[in-house]
């Protein structure tokens, strides 16, 4: 390896392809951009917890891991002759100048929604993307819901108040008994959706990050189910409806962690 002395990313650079070499490891010289990508999606799971936990060790090292699946990816491109890790840097770079001319150039922005307004109509003017193009199909549902919402709304296609959207979800909610009660999956499923589209755009509204909410939830359900377990002898499933009821109330009494 003939990374410079203190240079870490040049000797991450050439760790990478020192593993992808003919004298390297065999499962480096296996992976393709398709088969890293579980990967890649795991890394970044592991990076949110570490920020979520407010562990700045933890944070560091997933950062590397997912510099890591950053650098993989690049060094198979540069075997295929396609792009090198100096190619995505330059981008990158090149894109935040380009799209912070309020800093690089002589644009003014009254505040941080002028600056996300400014952002959006350069995206659009310079790629020449339709509105919705930018938003990925893959991400996580309500993160995507939300996205959505977002640049709907820099064309108009929102609510002017909170109030709105939860008016929104009511109706939604009636919509979703009255298909229920009807026996309808298929509407069921759909009338669901919209309930859950309007509940992501009341977070969007509330500056509340609707994939956090629902984690945190999962957790405290998860936390107080333990207990309900915990008090019950570890056998809960022989109880009746209102044991149950009983050890969840004596259960939410109990601190969550976290």
């Amino acid at each position: 390896m003939s990374a410079p002395a203190g240079d870490p990313l040049r000797r991450l650079v050439a760790i990478m392809a020192r593993l992808r070499g003919p004298d390297g490891c065999p499962w480096d010289r296996e992976q393709t951009h398709a088969s890293l990508t579980p990967y890649l999606v795991e890394e970044t799971y592991e990076l949110v917890e570490a920020v979520e936990r407010g562990d700045a060790d933890a944070l560091c090292e997933e950062l590397g891991d997912v510099l890591l699946q950053v650098v993989f990816h690049a060094q198979l491109a540069a075997e295929a002759g396609t792009f090198t890790i100096d190619d995505v840097a330059t981008r990158i770079a090149d894109k935040l100048v380009r799209r912070h001319p309020h800093v690089f150039g002589d644009a003014q922005v009254a505040d941080a929604a002028d600056v996300v307004r400014q952002w959006q109509h350069i995206k659009k003017r310079q790629e020449g993307r339709a509105t919705f193009a930018g938003v990925p199909r893959a991400l996580p549902a309500l993160q995507r819901a939300v996205r959505i919402g977002d640049k709907a709304a820099h064309i108009g296609l929102d609510w002017p108040s909170v109030d709105g959207v939860l008016d929104k979800v009511d109706e939604e909610v009636a919509e979703l008994r009255a298909a229920v009660a009807e026996g309808d999956h298929e509407a069921t499923e759909r009338e669901l959706g919209d309930v859950l589209f309007a509940l992501a755009s009341v977070a969007r509204h509330l500056g509340v990050d609707p994939e956090r909410a629902l984690r945190f939830a999962i957790d405290r359900f998860v936390q107080r189910a333990e207990r309900v377990e915990r008090l019950a002898g570890g056998h809960p499933e022989g109880l009746s409806a209102e044991q149950i009821d009983a050890l969840w109330n004596q259960a939410r009494q109990e601190p969550d962690a976290g």
